[in-house]
């Protein structure tokens, strides 16, 4: 259900603003999108693994709170972090 090193290596290196960053709000995002996409998989076969859907509701909310603040810090970045990993809105 989690992501493996190698693959949040490369989201890391992918959305990464300069370099050494990881806690930037877009390597947040694509993190947090890489294991919400994996919970999602995971749920096909499981549908009554509520531990983990509870998970899964807190990564959307914080997913969710992190795109907000780039919103409002800076509309650009925000556009460009959506179109980038296939978003909504």
């Amino acid at each position: 259900m989690s992501i493996t090193p190698e693959r949040k290596a490369t989201l890391i290196a992918e959305h990464a603003t300069k370099s050494g960053d990881t806690g930037s709000p877009e390597v947040q995002v694509a993190i947090l999108t890489e294991r919400i996409k994996n919970l999602t998989e995971h749920f096909q076969t499981n549908k009554k693994d509520n531990h983990s859907r509870r998970g899964l509701l807190l990564m959307v909310n914080k997913r969710r709170t992190l795109l907000a603040y780039l919103k409002n810090k800076d509309e650009g970045r925000y556009q460009d972090l959506i179109k980038k990993l296939g978003l909504r809105r």
